[in-house]
This record gives structure tokens, sequence and C-alpha cells, in this order.
């Protein structure tokens, strides 16, 4: 029989994220529009449309799409629920923090967000740094290094991201003489 307790982690007081010590290991589990409320609510603020809109659009977003605050405003606009350019950022930092979304620095100057994806559906980056290019891997030893080191030093892991920079094939191509 395995045994699962829920917690939250909480820093300086803030609730970061819903999570489940299953079995010993610490699993972070997905985010609904109810237990965002929740714990927007315990921090003093609303659940606003907008929130739930941004939620869900990156909940429903296909595997491997990564939006800038640009591209989900672009897209919202397309739909019923356009939602303006400041306050697309202003959340999208806010859910970050809150350990919703994963900010991500794909290509050189260029913040990205994706939803942050309960074990075992963690991944990491590799990056094309001349064509932006982007595929994710899973490496379960980069979980496990990051956990083992924030477990020595006293830390509580929330998130562990690896993004390795390279030259793509194609790109290589492209640059060789022929």
């Amino acid at each position: 029989m395995i045994i699962a307790n829920s917690f939250q982690i909480r820093y300086h007081s803030h609730l970061v994220g819903c999570y489940w010590l299953l079995a010993g290991n610490v699993v972070m589990v997905a985010y609904t529009p109810s237990a965002l409320k929740a714990e927007l609510h315990e921090r003093g603020w609303r659940m606003t449309p907008q929130r739930e809109t941004i939620l869900t659009t990156f909940q429903n977003l296909p595997e491997g799409r990564h939006l800038s605050a640009e591209d989900l405003c672009e897209m919202l606009k397309e739909g019923d629920d356009p939602i303006g350019l400041s306050t697309i950022y202003r959340n999208l930092k806010l859910m970050s923090r809150m350990g919703i979304l994963r900010e991500l620095e794909l290509a050189e100057g260029q913040k990205r967000y994706e939803i942050n994806q309960p074990s075992p559906y963690h991944h990491h980056h590799l990056i094309c740094v001349r064509c932006s290019k982007t595929v994710e891997f899973k490496n379960d030893s980069v979980l496990k290094v990051g956990a083992k080191t924030a477990e020595k030093s006293g830390y509580q892991l929330l998130d562990c991201q690896l993004a390795i920079h390279a030259v793509c094939p194609s790109c290589q191509r492209s640059i060789l003489p022929t």
C-alpha cells in the first residue's frame, strides 16, 4: 500500500506550490483553476478572468510549445478573450513566482513560458544558439542532482532546469564550407 500525504511549500509564509509526498518522493501536482483561486485568495489576491484564461491557455498548449508574453497576447487576440500586454506580463511573472509556470530563457534575451509540469513530465531544453530551435529532453539524473544539492544545503527544491546551448545540425551545415 502506498501512502501519499499532501502538503504545501511556503516561502516567507507564501504558498509556492502544491505537492504530494508519495513513497518518500516529493511530486508536484498540476494546478487547477480552483487551486489557483485558493492560493491567490490566501495571498489576498483575486482570481480574475484574465488569470484563469492565462492558466487555461497554458494547460491546453501542445507539448513542447513555449510562449512569450507577446505570443500569448496575439493568441488571445485571435480568440474571445483579449488581454492587454501589461496585464499578461504581470500575470506571467506572478504565476512564475507561484511555481505554476516556468520562466525560460531559451534564446538570448527572449523569455518564454510553459506550464510547470509535475513529475514525471519534468524536462530540460537543448537550444540552438543560431536559429533558436529547441528540443525538450528528460533526464532524471539532473533532477536527482538538483534535489540532492538542495537537500544537502537545507533547501527545498521547487524546480530544476537545465538549458544546453549548442548549434543544431542544420546550422552546422550552413556554416561549414562546401
